[in-house]
């Protein structure tokens, strides 16, 4: 039991620490950004234009995945490496596109909640009530859009990694089987992954454009 509650303590003293640090290295940050004429408001809007940005590219990169799978299914006779090939080359555009749009989107959330925090905290400091109440009220709708625009971000992103898998399921097989009776008899599983990816590029296509009618409201 005390090695318990020591290794607790221990777990509790590195966890606030880290935390700490983080804040101090995001204190730091905003500052620079700030001593340049940059507010966590400004970064805001470019972070959320920058999602858009990688919501647009992701999006091409599953569209060309896409066609390379119909392309790969179509060919009769030859060219069936060459195919291949392609089809693997868009596998990787996809994955490489959708870990940056991960990692934008992780972005994106830890400075959305760094502004609406010190929003409200400098509400606090608005004594003219009237102003107060406005400035609530506004911070009140944009973290509520935002929060809209985040359940989006997070449901084509939680689509992103089983089409994926099952992408990659495909390219390793075809490798295995590059002959037209092997690729003939896997017409009912890649009509399947077909309609993922059309689901998946449809959710994508979602997510980028409520992120640009977010971004007009900013």
């Amino acid at each position: 039991m005390r090695k318990l509650i020591t290794l607790m303590f221990i777990f509790f003293l590195t966890t606030s620490c880290a935390k700490r640090i983080h804040k101090a290295v995001n204190n730091a940050k905003y500052s620079a950004y700030e001593a340049v004429g940059f507010e966590k408001r400004d970064l805001f809007k470019r972070e959320v234009s920058n999602v858009k940005e990688d919501q647009e590219d992701t999006g091409e990169a599953f569209k060309d995945a896409l066609t390379r799978l119909k392309e790969i299914y179509n060919v009769d006779g030859g060219d069936l490496e060459k195919q291949h090939s392609k089809l693997k080359d868009s596998l990787d555009d996809a994955k490489e596109e959708a870990a940056e749009l991960s990692a934008r989107i992780r972005k994106v959330d830890e400075v959305a909640n760094d502004l609406f925090e010190e929003w409200s905290e400098e509400i606090s400091e608005i004594k003219t009530s009237d102003l107060r109440s406005k400035s609530t009220k506004q911070l009140t709708q944009t973290k509520r859009r935002y929060r809209e625009l985040e359940e989006q971000l997070n449901r084509s992103e939680k689509k992103m990694a089983p089409v994926l898998a099952k992408l990659n399921d495909q390219v390793l097989f075809l490798k295995h089987n590059l002959n037209a009776k092997a690729i003939g008899g896997l017409k009912e599983e890649q009509g399947k992954i077909q309609a993922d990816i059309k689901s998946l590029i449809n959710e994508v296509n979602e997510s980028t454009r409520q992120a640009e009618a977010f971004i007009e409201t900013l």
